[in-house]
């Protein structure tokens, strides 16, 4: 991970954005060689959802299913 001082950050900002955009590398900006802050690449996409649509509703979903099996329901 690469890391940079405050004030040469400043100076080269768009180039170190750029960078980072590029490589997907994380970039410390330090002062007085103190971490700071951290610049991170962006990731638009989400994980996936491992068991999206593969669910099929068949009929009512609410009411019990084999009501007669139920003693109480008697």
């Amino acid at each position: 991970m690469d890391s940079l001082s405050v004030s040469k950050f400043k100076v080269t900002c768009l180039a170190v954005v750029e960078k980072v955009a590029k490589t997907k590398n994380r970039v410390i900006i330090t002062k007085w060689g103190k971490p700071i802050a951290e610049l991170i690449p962006y990731e638009a996409e989400m994980a996936p959802v491992p068991l999206k649509d593969t669910v099929a509703f068949m009929g009512d979903i609410v009411s019990p299913v084999a009501t007669e099996d139920w003693e109480a329901l008697q």
